[in-house]
């Protein structure tokens, strides 16, 4: 296969500690073609499937992108931080029971299915003016938000961890839009003690799952070995 003629979606599990776009940039120099971009943003703390866009994928992309996202995640209870994710600067720490959040946050689960407003965190890829919130956050500039409409389908507690900041892993099936860091600082919120973000995996994104995705490495290494047929899926093969 001619790289040049290499059109299709590339499903990649993205790892921590790189953008969503350092991961287009790494795929787009390997492939050493112009057109490719990636399906949906994933911060650079967050893990799981990122759908690669290759060719004349690209024009196509809100037909296979715009369903529902699924994600695992992870909150700290009593930490506040000012990116709402383990990255940010610390504001505020109590201590809270684990047992005792644990249930108070079942018993608030339901209130947050459905249609919800939520207002994008400044460390987002949104645009304002011209510039992504994260730019401006970066440079210390916070600027009004206009909550947005998204909805959750499934959210789902699935372990905790007891300590003095009690970890609380769930689940949550939601639509595209949703920001899962503005849901935990909601549910902390609510719960009257903060609660931050501190481990996101992305396992559904549309049509894909994290079984389809292959760890960025291996990505890069079969596109070395001119193996892009095994790791390419067709636009028109999938039922989007």
């Amino acid at each position: 296969m001619s790289l040049k003629d290499i059109n299709g979606i590339i499903l990649v599990d993205k790892p921590s500690g790189i953008t969503s776009f350092g991961v287009v940039s790494k795929i787009r120099e390997t492939l050493k073609v112009k057109r490719v971009g990636h399906g949906g943003t994933l911060d650079p703390l967050a893990t799981g499937v990122l759908p690669i866009l290759v060719g004349n994928a690209t024009k196509s992309a809100s037909k296979f992108l715009d369903g529902e996202k699924a994600y695992v995640g992870e909150m700290v209870v009593g930490i506040v931080t000012d990116t709402d994710d383990s990255e940010g600067k610390i504001l505020s720490s109590v201590r809270a029971d684990a047992k005792d959040v644990f249930d108070r946050v079942k018993g608030i689960a339901g209130s947050f299915i459905g249609k919800i407003k939520q207002i994008p965190p400044m460390v987002s890829a949104r645009h304002h003016k011209g510039q992504r919130l994260y730019d401006l956050a970066r440079q210390g500039i916070t600027v009004e938000r206009e909550p947005r409409e998204v909805t959750i389908h499934e959210l789902r507690l699935l372990d905790f961890e007891s300590a003095d900041n009690p970890r609380i892993k769930f689940y949550c099936r939601c639509s595209k839009g949703t920001y899962i860091r503005a849901l935990v600082h909601d549910i902390g919120d609510m719960l009257g003690t903060g609660a931050h973000l501190s481990m996101l995996r992305r396992v559904l994104s549309g049509p894909f799952s994290i079984e389809q995705a292959l760890p960025l490495d291996e990505v890069l290494r079969l596109i070395c070995d001119g193996q892009t047929d095994k790791i390419l899926l067709r636009t028109q093969d999938i039922n989007g």
